[in-house]
Order: structure tokens, then sequence, then C-alpha cells
């Protein structure tokens, strides 16, 4: 990581507020303050009817935030100096006197009871651009063998009439299906998928898996995702594939140590176990997810980079409740197929 980058925390205080910035220009401004006092201006910021705000500061990241990124190793960052920096918008026509002049009391009474930092705002104007869908143009209709994943907002080609079509809008969730680690957990699927199947998707994200399975043949699915987005995105591309939403269901919640989550996907059920989600989530989730899978059933997991493989097997060969009957590879990444004994 270049030491000039600062590390990038993005409060979704309000994500509507997100959404609005679409199509219009807005005036930045960039506050300099104190790792200690950031917390306290963005709750000032929204006193005041700011809702949407960017800290960015060299705290290191904690394992709870690694854990909600799709990397398994995180390169060193800058040491920490304790400066943070509160980012806040004002639409281009708005008259933001009155509000800057109560932003700046605001600062100073935080400034009055401890280190705030020099308070110092820069100001700057954003492009007009359309924030929410801008990065819609870099996803294009793709294939993962005889499978055509597309954007919803994308017609099918011609071409590809007749081919097994996927519709996925991830929204804010996780997954377009672009990714190695989706596509090898894809052709899993299909390779398995019979027909008639249950299949339980841990870290569902878009729903992308869940989906593909249902539309190969599986007769139903449940989901769990940590990210209440996730929820929202799953439901609304499981319309948009004309799936029946009594066939997917989704919750939210971890199913590595929620019994309530546990207790809602059911024991002894599942044909087929996926997880498209990190290697230092993968190991201890495969000592766990072997209940819910009927004898005989499959444990397909990814996500996994190719310098964690070793841990990843080692783990699932140490289980046994499993055995491994695959190992595949796309570019650095790596899916592990296993049987449940």
């Amino acid at each position: 990581m270049n030491e000039n980058i600062l590390t990038v925390r993005l409060l979704a205080i309000d994500k509507l507020r997100r959404i609005e910035v679409k199509r219009l220009k807005w005036k930045k401004f960039r506050l300099k303050t104190t790792t200690i006092a950031c917390d306290l201006v963005v709750d000032m910021l929204m006193e005041l009817g700011i809702n949407g705000a960017e800290i960015e500061d060299k705290v290191p990241l904690t394992e709870s935030d690694k854990k909600q990124m799709f990397v398994d190793i995180l390169p060193d960052g800058p040491a920490d100096d304790g400066i943070a920096y509160v980012s806040f918008y004002f639409e281009e026509d708005e008259d933001e006197t009155e509000k800057m002049a109560k932003i700046k009391e605001g600062f100073n009474e935080i400034a009055s009871f401890m280190d705030a930092g020099e308070g110092t705002i820069e100001e700057s104007e954003t492009e007009d651009v359309d924030w929410v869908n801008n990065w819609k143009q870099y996803f294009k209709p793709f294939s993962v063998d005889d499978v055509i994943i597309k954007p919803t907002w994308e017609e099918v080609d011609k071409a590809d009439e007749g081919k097994i079509i996927i519709n996925i809008d991830p929204g804010t969730a996780f997954g377009t299906g672009m990714h190695e680690t989706t596509q090898l957990i894809i052709r899993e699927l299909r390779k398995y998928i019979k027909g008639g199947e249950k299949v339980l998707d841990v870290g569902c994200g878009s729903g992308i898996l869940a989906i593909s399975a249902l539309t190969f043949g599986a007769d139903s699915a449940f989901g769990t995702d940590l990210d209440p987005c996730a929820i929202t995105a799953s439901h609304e591309n499981t319309q948009a594939n004309g799936i029946d939403p009594a066939r997917f269901t989704v919750v939210e919640g971890n199913i590595i140590d929620d019994e309530k989550v546990k207790e809602q996907a059911g024991y002894g059920c599942y044909d087929i176990a996926v997880a498209n989600i990190l290697a230092d989530v993968i190991m201890p989730l495969s000592k766990v997810i072997a209940p819910h899978i009927k004898k005989g059933g499959l444990f397909i997991s990814s996500g996994i980079i190719d310098m964690k493989e070793k841990d990843v097997v080692d783990t699932i060969k140490a289980n046994s409740d499993f055995e491994i009957i695959e190992v595949n590879h796309q570019g650095e990444w790596v899916s592990v197929t296993a049987r449940r004994l």
C-alpha cells in the first residue's frame, strides 16, 4: 500500500443520502481533525442534518474489518499519526453559510474538552457523475462455460439466446459473478446439480450462487449473510430471474456461532452447501457446517487465495465428517469440494 494512501472508512450513516448524489454537482468539504475526535465530529454533523460522511485515517484495520473485505492478506499500511479527515457534502445550489457557521461552532465546542486537531476545512466540487450507477459501465455480460451471467439492465445478445441466462444486479452486496472464486463454485454447481436439490448458501451476498443453483434445477435454497444489503439484493435478484421467492429464503446472521441462524437453516437437510468467503472464515465454518448437510452431500468452498490452499485443505481433511473429492484452481484462486461422510 502506498504510504500516502489513507485507509478510507465509509460511514453509511444514511445510504439514501449517497444514492441522492447521482446526476448532481456537490460541494465537498474535508475537515481535518483527530482520530479520537472524528466520531464526535460525525455525530455533530448528523445533528446538523448532514446525513452522510466519510472518515479517512491511518488507524490499522481490526480483524472484524478484515473479515468484511474480500482479501486474505492485506499489506501493512502507514503508521497511525492520529490525524483524521471527515468529508461531507452540500448540494451545489445549497446555501451553506449558516450551516458552515454551525459546523465551526460545533467543532470548537468539541475542541474545548479534547484534542480535536486543526479544524481546517478544504472545499472542492465533485464531478457531475452518476456515482451510484457509474460502475455499471464495467459490468457486462460474460459466460461461465454454457452459462451467461448478465446485469439486469443489459439485453440478451442474440448469439446467447437459448443458453442458461442468469440476471444479477449486486446492488450494494458483493457478487456479480465476475470474480474467479464465484465462477469456480458456479462450475461445481453446474456439475453436481441434477435436479431437486436443497442448497445452503453461506455468505450469499447478491444471491448469485443460490440463484445459479435454482436455475440449474435445485428445488430450494437457504442463504445467510452478515450484511443486511445482501438480503435485499438476493430478494431482488430472485425476482429478476423469475424464481418463486418461496424457493429462496435469506436470513441475516452468522451460521458459525448464531444458534438462531443454525436452527433456521435446519439440520441434515442440504444436498449441497456453498461458501464463497475468506479462507480464514471457511476453516472454522468447515468445522460446524457438516450437521446441516445430508450424508453424501457436498460442501463446496471458495474465496481461497492459493497461498492459503494448504491451510484450508488440511483443516477439512482433519474433519472426520468430510472427504475432499476435488480441488480446483482459476488464476490465484482455489475451490475445495468435500463430501459429507
